[in-house]
């Protein structure tokens, strides 16, 4: 019995008592159900045409408004295409501001674009990186990424906190992460996750770029299977897309003082470790941040996020960006864990897209003007 597994992201995660969201298909329902009733296991259909949601979301139905009145609309999930046209704009329009480069190529040969955001105050300035779209599915990773440029650009006159944040930083903002599976969960497979090398042996395609990193490499919660979804790869780094990130924030990890990476789902903000229980150094620092980071997100609509480290707030995976970050000399390390909890999974309605993106800018200027205050 095949399913994809949307909650937790690994069979081993799933102890007595775990509540699992799973995919199945629709032939495949017709024997899960009785046996989970046979089982006494509860369960709750909560979308029962998977199809239906996905052609609402990118069918025919979605080009009513690509564009908005404005020009580009931060309302909708955008194609890769669209999101590097947009990206490329901005470096046209807003060369004060924005200047758009590449760190590498993916594996399928496409550009990795990043975008250097800030005033040119002064030579030497620290640094906050943040990426979305490490794992293709979830969509609105790079809405938020869109988002906060947006909101950086249209509010830097008129908001004296951006104002700040924009003088005394620069931002490197990686909308898509992953854009070969970005890419094909248009084009192909929905609820693609990793990303699209190729394995000789095993006819699988992908590696997870979060299972790929140098620190604890292919431990606890990551699969040395190629088909699997938490397949940890090769070797570290042998995904091009990480190798390229990695080799840019060793570079410049004097500077960079933040690293915040957008997922999705299940509300929770966290902080390393991720590979194992133990406290970080500076936890005192990255626990006071992250209370008043989710405090600021829940003051907007009253979402409320957990946080704490991800090994015991969400599970234990080894190979992770963020413990590889920290790792790495970066002090303050978070992984947001976006809307929802399960409801719509990894097909969060467009609707959903300002409210989401509205509360998670309030977290992360929190975070920023927390850094700014001096606390090691």
């Amino acid at each position: 019995l095949q399913v994809d597994l949307w909650q937790p992201s690994s069979p081993f995660h799933i102890v007595e008592g775990t509540v699992t969201d799973v995919r199945v298909p629709q032939n495949t329902s017709q024997s899960l159900l009785p046996y989970l009733q046979q089982a006494n296991i509860q369960y709750t259909i909560l979308i029962s045409d998977l199809q239906k949601a996905i052609e609402n979301q990118t069918g025919l139905g979605s080009y009513r408004h690509r564009r908005s009145v404005s020009g580009y609309n931060y309302e909708a999930y955008h194609s890769l295409e669209e999101i590097q046209g947009w990206m490329y704009h901005l470096n046209k329009t807003h060369s004060d501001l924005v200047h758009m480069f590449s760190v590498g190529k993916s594996y399928e040969g496409r550009p990795l674009f990043v975008l250097k955001l800030g005033k040119r105050s002064r030579p030497y300035k620290k640094a906050v990186w943040i990426d979305c779209g490490i794992h293709a599915r979830e969509w609105i990773g790079p809405a938020f990424c869109q988002w906060f440029v947006k909101e950086a650009l249209q509010t830097y006159q008129t908001d004296p906190a951006m104002r700040k944040m924009l003088t005394q930083l620069y931002f490197y903002i990686m909308p898509v992460f992953n854009v070969d599976g970005y890419h094909f969960s248009w084009t192909n497979d929905r609820f693609w996750r990793k990303t699209r090398s190729k394995n000789t042996r095993f006819r699988c395609h992908g590696v997870d770029a979060n299972r790929n990193w140098k620190v604890k490499w292919c431990d606890e919660g990551a699969s040395f299977h190629p088909c699997d979804d938490t397949y940890c790869g090769p070797f570290p780094e042998s995904e091009p897309e990480v190798k390229a990130v990695a080799h840019f924030l060793r570079k410049h990890r004097k500077q960079i003082k933040a690293y915040l990476s957008f997922h999705a789902y299940a509300q929770m903000l966290l902080y390393p470790y991720s590979y194992k229980y133990a406290t970080i150094p500076n936890f005192s620092c990255v626990e006071s941040a992250a209370y008043n980071a989710v405090n600021a997100l829940q003051s907007a609509y009253g979402i409320r996020y957990r946080y704490g480290p991800a090994s015991s707030t969400l599970y234990v995976s080894s190979g992770s960006s963020m413990d590889w970050a920290y790792k790495n000399g970066i002090p303050y390390a978070f992984a947001f864990e976006l809307r929802d909890t399960g409801h719509f999974g990894f097909l969060l309605p467009e609707t959903l897209i300002k409210p989401t993106c509205t509360e998670t800018m309030l977290a992360v200027k929190n975070i920023t003007l927390h850094l700014l205050k001096k606390c090691h």
